[in-house]
């Protein structure tokens, strides 16, 4: 039998512990993956409620008093509402809830279960919480009213899930059609936006692309971050002071890779060091300059990264 409430909950959430006295080291090393579950855990509810509270805000304080849309699901909800007079927290869960049934069967059952109670929780909070009217002003609602839209739902993907279940059908049909989630996604969109402009009127829909690229651009915003990372692949001759200059004036790790450098006709082949290294795109003038010190020939890619996780990128400071 378990011993303390701890083992019970850990019973419950991944299974059962180990027991004995010469288990010592799987039980500590079991109960240390159940708090980073738990902290796991707590970091995506807390993603989440942030996520509720600011799309309430925009679409309760900008969006719906002025009659403007977004894209996705949740402008789906906005148009419905708007033509026949329905609540829009029951049409944001009957809209969302087929995408959510697709997501069980192409993501999982918790991001489904996740996405569900932040889709309900979104509907709870346009319903019961009355935000403030903010502006009346056209630009300032489509902005802003974007921006808080877009946050909540960046923050909601922080979390695990989704509050617009357009980017779940965006994943099953590039799997389906080999198209790119993001080309499937504008393509909804366009028609969402030529749909409110017969319905409605060209205004509105101008209005409404308005506010969904503010959405779009706070979106990235909020998942990616404003340090956008930058892989540096180095070829030189100079490797090592390279080396040595990234590490002790950047302040930032690196990779060696042993590689052959091959040129000319008869394919002339030099073993060299190969200089990888993760930067941010604060740092990628300076590391320029201090190679075209070094060496103004180095061959030097650079491609776009999305996140790193460990090493040396978010803990030390720019110098």
């Amino acid at each position: 039998m378990p011993e303390s409430i701890q083992e019970i909950i850990a019973e419950k959430v991944i299974g059962e512990a180990p027991r004995g006295s010469g288990s010592s080291y799987k039980r500590a090393k079991y109960f240390y993956r159940l708090r980073i579950l738990w902290k796991r855990a707590l970091k995506d509810v807390l993603y989440m409620v942030i996520g509720i509270f600011s799309a309430g805000f925009g679409l309760e304080g900008f969006l719906l008093p002025n009659k403007f849309i977004d894209g996705g699901a949740t402008g789906i909800s906005l148009l419905i509402s708007e033509i026949t007079g329905w609540r829009l927290a029951v049409l944001l869960i009957m809209v969302n809830l087929p995408f959510v049934i697709l997501g069980w069967r192409q993501i999982g059952k918790w991001f489904s279960i996740k996405t569900l109670l932040a889709i309900m929780g979104l509907a709870l909070c346009i319903t019961f919480i009355h935000y403030p009217v903010i502006t009346t002003d056209k630009l300032l609602v489509a902005v802003f009213g974007g921006f808080f839209l877009g946050a909540g739902i960046g923050f909601a993907v922080r979390g695990g899930n989704v509050l617009d279940g357009t980017e779940v059908l965006g994943i099953y049909l590039s799997r389906k059609t080999g198209l790119s989630v993001g080309d499937i996604v504008l393509a909804i969109n366009v028609f969402i936006f030529s749909v409110a402009a017969y319905l409605l009127s060209i205004e509105s829909a101008l209005y409404s692309i308005l506010t969904y690229l503010a959405a779009s651009r706070t979106l990235d915003f909020i998942i990616e971050g404003i340090e956008e990372f930058t892989g540096v692949t180095i070829i030189s001759p100079k490797s090592e002071e390279i080396r040595s200059m990234i590490v002790e004036k950047i302040g930032r790790g690196i990779t060696v890779y042993k590689g052959i450098h091959g040129y000319g006709k008869r394919g002339h082949l030099t073993d060299m060091n190969i200089v990888f290294t993760v930067i941010t795109r604060l740092e990628i003038s300076r590391l320029r300059t201090e190679l075209d010190i070094i060496d103004p020939n180095a061959f030097v890619v650079m491609q776009s990264i999305k996140d790193t996780r460990g090493g040396m990128i978010k803990k030390r400071r720019l110098k």
